[in-house]
């Protein structure tokens, strides 16, 4: 673990975390007086947005990874010769690999930081979508898979813990919201790319994000509050101020983090025995909760395998229409990050769910009706156009909610003592359910669509009690007040 050794005149060696950003940025008490004089140096300090969207390549990588395998499934069958059952396994593995990620991402974030651990995640990316791409058998498919999951699972918490690190109070939500529209567009890219070009360079053009990231990681700070908690005042102190502007007073916010990291030793090590405390298993319990119904929804199975839902509802352009949801959710998304500061994250987590709960019925009552009714009837037709705009409101309504908020809220309410251990825990539970829906959904689908889209609606009507009694609201909060209400 990096941390600063004081000596004697409160000047020791730093033991510096991987990834230093470097002096550049640094503005010790000696440099202060000077940066402050220099128009150049003001002029080359980060905003907070443009750290966010660096770092938002990490989520679009996430989000192609999602998305790959929906436009690819016939070709890869084809050439391959893959069971449906092998294809099955293909998509679920980069959930397995995101478990073992996720497992990992809350201590490598916590002991080399949040930067670093984020070159960490892109490395197994590059080289599992070059495995992909040079696949002759399905071994090298299922490692490929896996070495992307294990990325995306380390991504998944690291980010919006970053963005939630480093934005001010009254820019939390919208700019925390960008991990999600990240994805979505990630998402929608491979949806779009997969009609054009083959699978294997499909592939290829995956590995874009990633080799985009490494370098950008360069050129931003270090989260503040991480270099806070490892006693890297003059860092920490430095970091704060690139991202708040040098012209602007931080003395407030730098003693209200300090506050609250006062009563935590940093060398002191949680243990599984102090979630028992309600300030810490409170906030545990709806971090774990909501990612947890964000994907018994159903939504990580609707979108791997959307031209498959699409083509058993009579739709013959499916890849279309596959692309027509995807940009619609990145709409959906980019909605819900304008709103998310304004109407609060409680409210738009209840619509969103709400409004999945009555789509879900939609498609659940159409392929039931489909089954009662001619193929060659204009009902049949009518059905199936239904269940299109049934699966696409539903992925209106997670987008508004469902799918940035929870992470947005896992961000904001675990305290820092317990956030790499607590953070590893609801990630590892996010994609262990993702990893059951993937892998389930085609033989779901197979066995009863009405069936399978019951269930998930059921889900969404549990989400909804769940969000009414337990979710605080924490729009206009500051990290530390958000940790101390829980006390």
């Amino acid at each position: 673990m990096s941390f600063r050794e004081e000596g004697d005149d409160g000047r020791g060696d730093l033991k510096k975390p991987f990834l230093h950003t470097g002096s550049w940025y640094r503005m010790g008490s000696r440099q202060s007086s000077i940066m402050s004089s220099s128009q150049g140096m003001r002029d080359s300090s980060i905003s907070v947005l443009a750290c966010v969207l660096i770092v938002a390549l990490g989520p679009i990588q996430f989000g192609f990874t999602c998305g790959y395998s929906s436009p690819t499934q016939s070709a890869i069958s084809k050439e391959l010769r893959l069971t449906v059952s092998q294809f099955s396994l293909f998509g679920s593995l980069a959930n397995v690999g995101a478990m073992v990620g996720a497992i990992a991402s809350g201590q490598i974030a916590e002991y080399i930081g949040r930067k670093g651990s984020l070159v960490i995640a892109a490395i197994p990316n590059i080289i599992g979508w070059l495995a992909i791409s040079f696949a002759r058998d399905v071994s090298f498919l299922y490692m490929g898979r896996l070495l992307e999951g294990f990325g995306v699972g380390i991504i998944s918490y690291t980010v919006p813990v970053y963005i939630a690190e480093i934005a001010p109070q009254n820019l939390r939500g919208g700019l925390g919201s960008v991990n999600q529209l990240s994805v979505t567009i990630g998402i929608m890219l491979s949806y779009l790319l997969g009609i054009f070009v083959g699978w294997r360079l499909l592939a290829v053009l995956g590995i874009l994000p990633c080799l985009i990231l490494i370098p950008g990681l360069f050129f931003i700070p270090e989260s503040p509050r991480w270099l806070a908690k490892m006693g890297m005042t003059e860092d920490f102190e430095a970091s704060l101020q690139v991202l708040r502007g040098f012209d602007t007073d931080i003395s407030l916010e730098v003693n209200e983090i300090k506050r609250s990291l006062a009563s935590t030793s940093r060398r002191t090590a949680i243990r599984f025995a102090d979630l028992k405390l309600k300030r810490y298993w409170l906030p545990l319990m709806i971090g774990i909760g909501l990612l947890v119904f964000q994907q018994l929804s159903g939504i990580n199975g609707v979108i791997f395998y959307s031209t498959t839902i699409f083509e058993s509802a009579g739709i013959s352009s499916s890849n279309a229409v596959t692309v027509g949801v995807g940009a619609i959710q990145v709409i959906a998304t980019a909605v819900a990050t304008w709103l998310v500061d304004k109407t609060g994250r409680r409210i738009l987590l209840i619509v969103s769910s709400s409004g999945m709960v009555l789509s879900l019925l939609l498609v659940a009552v159409s392929f039931f009706s489909k089954g009662f009714v001619s193929e060659d009837s204009t009902a049949y037709g009518i059905l199936g156009i239904l269940s299109i705009v049934g699966v696409v409101c539903m992925v209106v309504a997670f987008s508004l909610g469902m799918g940035p908020i929870p992470w947005l809220i896992m961000s904001e309410i675990l305290p820092i003592k317990i956030k790499g251990l607590a953070g590893s825990v609801a990630t590892l539970a996010n994609w262990f359910l993702s990893w059951v829906i993937t892998m389930t959904a085609p033989l779901l689908l197979d066995w009863s669509s009405g069936g399978t889209f019951t269930f998930y609606m059921l889900m969404c009507a549990f989400t909804v009690l769940f969000v009414a009694i337990w979710v605080p609201e924490t729009k206009g909060k500051t990290l530390e007040e958000i940790h101390f209400s829980f006390r």
